[in-house]
C-alpha cells in the first residue's frame, strides 16, 4: 500500500502500489482549507498524520476555525481510529482559537513507551480573554512569568507525546509563548489586527528521537527545531527541558523547517534566514545574511559547525544525513545539491539541478535521489523556479 497525503483539502488515500487502484479515500478536516503537508508515519498497521491549513491566507475578517490535529488511520480501510485536536474546542466560530498546524517532516513513533511525537505551529487567532491579556502583558516594563496569557489547552507551538492507542495527550511543553500571526496581519500597524508580537515560531516538523550521554546516563530525548531558531531537547519520558540552543536567525519562514536530522552524535539542521539577518557562523565568526546549515553536539547542543549556503539564497528544505555525509539543496534558480562532512561542514560536492531544490534526499543502496523545481505559494520574497526532475547520485 502506498499511502499520500493530498495538499489540499486535508485528504488521505490509499494505493494499491502494483496497480495503483485507489483503496480508500479519508478526509481528515472538513475545513476547505485544510491540508496534509507533512509525510504521516506507519506503525503495526496504522498510519500516523497531522492536518495543516492556508486558512492563515485569510483576510481579517475572514480569519480563522481551522485546528490542528494528529489522527490515527487503519492502514487496510483507512478508517479514522482515533484524532486528537491541539486547541480548544472553537465550534466552528471565528475569535476563538484557531490554528496550532501540524505540517513538517513525520511524527515519531516510541514503541517502548508508547508514544508518537509530534510538534506544532502558531495560533492564527485567540479568544478575547487572551488578547486582553497580550495587551496587558505589552504594557508592562516586565512581563509576568509564568505566561498568563498561555492557557493549559493551547498547544500551539508545542512539542507533544500522545498515546499510540487512545490519542490521548500524555505530556505537552509550550515552547513559543504567545504567538498569533496570519498573512494579513504580518504588519502589525494593520487595522483590527490581533496584538503582538508575532515572532511565527512553528515547530515545522515533528521532533526526532535518540538517546545521548549526560552526567553519566544515557537519557532518550527528543529533538525539534523551530522557525525561530532555536533548537529544543526534551526528555522523551515527560517533556522536560534537556538543553536548547540558538542555531541561528529566525525568521517569518525560518528559521529551521521541514526536518532536522542526526546520526546520535550530532543534530543537523537548515537556517533558512528568511528576513536576511546577520548569521555569525561557527567557528569562524564569519557573516552571512543568506541560508546555511549547522550542527550541533547533541550531549549538549553546543554548535560545532556552520555552513553558508555557497548560491546565497535560502535553505527550505530538510537535511539528510548518511555514511558522516550532510546531504542539502538550495532555492536558488540554479538548483544546487550539497554535499557537506558531517563532522566539519566542509562541502565536498556540489551539482546543479537546474530549477528550485526545496524538498530532501532520500539514500538507499548507495545512491541519493532528490527532486528540483518548487514554485508553490512563493510569494513575494523570493524566486523559487519550478521544475519537474528527479536526480540520482550514485557510488561507483
Amino acid at each position: 500500500m502506498l499511502i499520500i497525503g493530498i495538499y489540499g483539502p486535508a485528504v488521505v488515500i490509499g494505493v494499491d502500489r502494483a496497480t495503483g487502484r485507489l483503496a480508500w479515500s479519508t478526509r481528515l478536516e472538513s475545513n476547505p482549507a485544510g491540508a496534509v503537508t507533512m509525510s504521516g508515519t506507519f506503525h503495526n498497521g496504522s498510519f500516523y498524520v497531522g492536518t495543516s491549513s492556508f486558512e492563515e491566507k485569510l483576510s481579517i475578517k475572514q480569519c480563522c476555525i481551522f485546528r490542528g490535529s494528529l489522527s490515527k488511520l487503519d492502514i487496510k480501510t483507512g478508517t479514522i481510529l482515533w484524532q486528537t485536536y491541539v486547541l480548544p474546542d472553537n465550534h466552528g466560530e471565528k475569535g476563538e482559537y484557531a490554528g496550532g498546524a501540524i505540517w513538517g517532516s513525520s511524527p515519531s513513533i516510541g514503541v517502548l513507551r508508547n508514544f508518537v511525537y509530534i510538534a506544532t505551529g502558531n495560533l492564527y487567532s485567540a479568544p478575547l480573554n487572551i488578547r486582553e491579556c497580550q495587551e496587558q502583558q505589552n504594557n508592562q516594563t516586565v512581563p509576568t512569568q509564568p505566561d498568563p496569557c498561555i492557557e493549559p489547552d493551547n498547544h500551539s507551538n508545542s512539542i507533544l507525546a500522545f498515546d499510540l492507542d487512545s490519542g490521548k495527550i500524555k505530556w505537552y511543553r509550550q515552547l513559543g509563548g504567545y504567538d498569533l500571526w496570519f498573512r494579513a496581519c504580518n504588519n502589525l500597524s494593520t487595522p483590527n489586527c490581533p496584538p503582538g508580537p508575532n515572532p511565527d515560531a512553528d515547530f515545522g516538523e515533528a521532533p526526532m528521537m535518540l538517546s545521548i550521554y549526560l552526567n553519566g546516563t544515557m537519557p532518550d530525548i527528543v529533538v525539534a527545531v523551530q522557525k525561530s531558531g532555536f533548537a529544543w531537547a526534551l526528555d522523551r519520558d515527560d517533556g522536560s527541558l534537556v538543553w536548547y540552543t540558538e542555531a541561528g536567525p529566525g525568521g517569518v519562514t525560518g528559521g529551521g523547517t521541514w526536518g532536522a536530522a542526526t546520526d546520535g552524535k550530532r543534530v543537523y539542521t537548515n537556517i533558512l534566514n528568511s528576513d536576511g539577518k546577520n548569521f555569525t557562523l561557527k567557528p569562524s565568526n564569519t557573516i552571512t545574511n543568506a541560508g546555511g546549515w549547522v550542527a550541533m553536539d547533541a550531549n549538549t547542543g553546543k554548535t560545532l559547525w556552520s555552513t553558508a549556503n555557497p548560491s546565497n539564497a535560502s535553505t527550505n528544505g530538510p537535511v539528510t544525513i548518511a555514511n558522516g555525509v550532510l546531504f542539502a539543496g538550495s532555492t536558488h534558480p540554479t538548483g544546487p545539491m550539497y554535499a557537506m562532512e558531517a563532522a566539519s561542514g566542509r562541502i565536498l560536492w556540489s551539482h546543479n539541478t537546474g530549477a528550485s531544490v526545496f524538498g530532501g534526499a532520500s539514500v538507499s543502496n548507495g545512491c541519493i535521489y532528490v527532486g528540483s523545481g518548487y514554485n508553490v505559494n512563493s510569494g513575494p520574497h523570493f524566486s523559487f523556479t519550478g521544475g519537474t526532475s528527479l536526480f540520482a547520485f550514485c557510488l561507483s
